[in-house]
């Protein structure tokens, strides 16, 4: 289990480090608006991804048959992907944030905006899926329970992140700029680079 559930944090950061369109729009409104409401954007996008993340669980237990049968084949396109996101992440310029927001929002309607601005992008379900035969998240052995824990450690992983950047923010916002944010890029784009590298690598000695 303690696997499974280090597994589900690394994909859960996977999915959520990168400082795209919506980790800007959680930084804007962290700087804006307070470390609430980007805590609650960022929740929007987490359960956006919880979606996505049921919606491969199941569409993986009906092909785990040919997941088992073409094994090597997938991890290895899978890493490919990976490395093609860190770099597509490490190469990505942020835009410069907006000046302060002086009007009132409802933290319910900031987390609403990131939800659906999260899950108009499927392709976070082939990232999912990628991520998943990579890190070879489920198998013909994985109960319904674990699976669960599974999960919840996506959530986890994606959660932890969120609070960490609110965080940075909230308390080093004068610092914050698009030079810092390139930097930031570069930083998990390398990670992610490094990570799938490695799993190219254990696949093709396995």
């Amino acid at each position: 289990m303690f696997e499974i559930i280090i597994k589900g944090i690394l994909i859960g950061l996977c999915v959520s480090v990168p400082v795209g369109p919506i980790g800007m729009l959680i930084i804007q409104r962290t700087f804006n608006r307070g470390r609430a409401h980007g805590i609650a954007t960022g929740l929007g996008a987490t359960f956006s991804d919880l979606v996505y993340t049921i919606i491969t669980l199941f569409f993986l237990s009906f092909v785990i048959d040919i997941i088992d049968q073409y094994k090597f084949a997938i991890q290895l396109v899978g890493s490919l992907l990976v490395i093609a996101f860190g770099v597509y992440t490490y190469r990505s310029h942020p835009h410069q944030i907006k000046p302060n927001d002086t009007k009132k929002h409802s933290l319910f309607g900031d987390f609403m905006t990131s939800f659906g601005l999260t899950f108009s992008n499927p392709l976070v379900l082939f990232l999912l899926i990628a991520l998943f035969a990579r890190f070879q998240f489920i198998n013909n052995t994985t109960t319904f329970f674990l699976s669960v824990v599974g999960i919840s450690s996506i959530l986890a992983g994606a959660i932890l992140w969120w609070s960490v950047l609110t965080y940075l923010v909230s308390h080093f916002k004068n610092r914050v700029n698009e030079r810092g944010l390139r930097i930031i890029n570069q930083v998990t784009g390398s990670i992610i680079i490094i990570i799938g590298c490695v799993g190219t690598v254990l696949g093709l000695i396995n």
